[in-house]
């Protein structure tokens, strides 16, 4: 990624009036990512709309959400998702320990099979956009329905937003943690 933003985050002043608007009753207004987005304002309003779905009125726990947020912006090596999600990640209830697994993947000693599983399905859906029958039959044993259809749905969006904080250079904010080296 760039070290430098490739595209401003647009500050205050420089939104325009709906932008503005959209931003300033939102708890992370000061969000980079969202005020990159704001460039874009056709799309502001619609992508504030499925954040909030996904995130707060979704099937799957937010300890489940928060995993898969970390292992694609593990995967798309994306500094800003990864520091803005290992703190989401601690207050979903994942541990210290938890979250400095992460970037070694579900082969790793320490998952639960639930989780082991999870991981697995990041992975596949990052690299082929589809999962096995194996992690198939392995989340099929866990998860509802609808929690199967937001499982991708996480693992996209997120891999979404980290294509769009690299690509921009979305600058992260200071006092958050630093994406891992590699492992």
């Amino acid at each position: 990624m760039k070290s430098e933003p490739r595209l401003e985050p647009g500050p205050g002043s420089r939104l325009t009036p709906l932008a503005g608007s959209r931003l300033e009753p939102l708890a992370g207004s000061q969000l980079a990512i969202l005020r990159t987005l704001a460039h874009d304002e056709p799309l502001l309003a619609p992508f504030l709309g499925w954040a909030a779905a996904l995130a707060g009125r979704g099937a799957l726990p937010r300890r489940t959400s928060e995993l898969l947020a970390l292992r694609a912006a593990w995967n798309c090596r994306s500094a800003y998702e990864w520091g803005h999600h290992v703190e989401y990640a601690r207050a979903a209830g994942l541990s210290e320990a938890e979250i400095a697994l992460v970037p070694s993947g579900p082969s790793a000693a320490g998952w639960s099979a639930g989780d082991r599983a999870l991981l697995a399905a990041g992975d596949e859906l990052h690299a082929r956009q589809q999962l096995t029958d194996a992690t198939w039959s392995a989340l099929r044993a866990a998860w509802s329905d609808a929690q199967l259809v937001e499982i991708p749905l996480v693992v996209g969006h997120y891999t979404m937003l980290s294509m769009l904080a690299n690509a921009t250079g979305v600058p992260l904010e200071a006092g958050l943690p630093a994406l891992p080296n590699e492992r």
